[in-house]
């Protein structure tokens, strides 16, 4: 019988249950796709504190690489026997699984260099890192950026493609040993936020220019640093929430500091079209394939410990993307 994480109330990790489920066979414009591995991502969090809302009990997770059993009516983008990959939100939620029903929608096929392990820990990542590259800012050789969480999942995306790219890359970590990880993945500075001044020490690295765009998915912890660490009408980039969502604050401060701009982007809105999100997945899954960016899978779970799983997560005791092996 097939296995899934669900829960039934929201709250911390413990709210995770691992049970028997009942898959079935899909419907018009389903697929029965069998996982052959799930991502680990922090909006699942979101998820089971309740900060993204969902009808209860639900399913967890909404990323996750395998293979199609089964093809409902209708579906014409996937065939039985294709690997494909997925990410999206409250339509793909459920992917802690070893097999379900989903969409065909937002399945895209593997080209055969990419592993479904590879696929399950960089396609939301992957794809975020390509918006965030490709569609947000015209960057030009020279341009500067400050990233916060470097060593992370889409961090180190981020990173390698900045190089590829010409940026100088100031990256944020926490420990010396992320520190490391963030310089071998195209950091050329790095700053210990938590010991260091980040807007002091970016301003000290910049000559005192500020940085073109700043990449933040800490959220409350680095706001008010990340819009000093900026230069005069440079662009604040808001891509998550890690350490608590922004407090309110009056938009004249984005004037105070110098004609700031300031976007809070959300994948979905970069993959909704399909030809736009298949051209941002061909873009990363070719730079993958010829080995141009590495994926680093450094977490690897059990389904069932899916709770040790976010409370590694949250503690940010993780570097790179984690997988759930099936």
């Amino acid at each position: 019988m097939a296995k899934a994480v669900r829960f039934y109330e929201t709250g911390g990790p413990e709210v995770l249950r691992y049970e028997d489920v009942e898959v079935g066979e899909p419907g018009p414009g389903q697929v029965r796709l069998r996982h052959e591995a799930v991502g680990l991502n922090f909006a699942d969090t979101y998820f089971r504190s309740g900060l993204y809302p969902v009808p209860l009990p639900a399913g967890m997770g909404v990323e996750a690489a395998g293979v199609v059993e089964a093809v409902g009516a209708g579906v014409t983008n996937v065939s039985v026997g294709d690997r494909v990959t997925y990410t999206g939100f409250v339509n793909t939620l459920g992917a802690y699984s070893t097999e379900r029903l989903i969409p065909a929608a937002p399945l895209i096929r593997l080209p055969s260099a990419i592993s479904c392990e590879t696929a399950a820990g960089m396609t939301m990542r992957g794809l975020t890192a390509a918006y965030l590259m490709r569609r947000i800012h015209e960057f030009r050789p020279g341009d500067t950026i400050l990233l916060h969480a470097a060593a992370g999942g889409v961090g180190l995306i981020v990173s390698q493609w900045a190089k590829l790219l010409g940026l100088t890359v100031i990256g944020t970590v926490s420990t010396e040993a992320k520190g490391e990880i963030a310089r071998a993945h195209g950091c050329d500075h790095v700053v210990y936020y938590g010991r260091e001044d980040v807007a002091k020490r970016v301003r000290e690295l910049t000559g005192g220019v500020g940085v073109n765009v700043v990449f933040d998915s800490v959220g409350k912890d680095t706001f008010e640093a990340s819009l000093d660490s900026l230069k005069r009408r440079g662009l604040m980039v808001c891509v998550g929430t890690a350490s608590g969502p922004i407090p309110p604050f009056n938009p004249q401060l984005l004037a105070m500091k110098g004609s700031l701009y300031l976007t809070r982007p959300a994948l979905a809105d970069y993959i909704a079209d399909p030809a736009e999100k298949n051209d941002l997945a061909g873009e990363i899954f070719g730079l993958i394939a010829s080995k141009r960016i590495s994926i680093e899978l450094n977490q690897r779970y059990a389904l069932e410990d899916a709770a040790q799983a976010h409370r590694d997560l949250e503690s940010r005791k993780t570097t790179g993307s984690s997988v759930f092996v099936i």
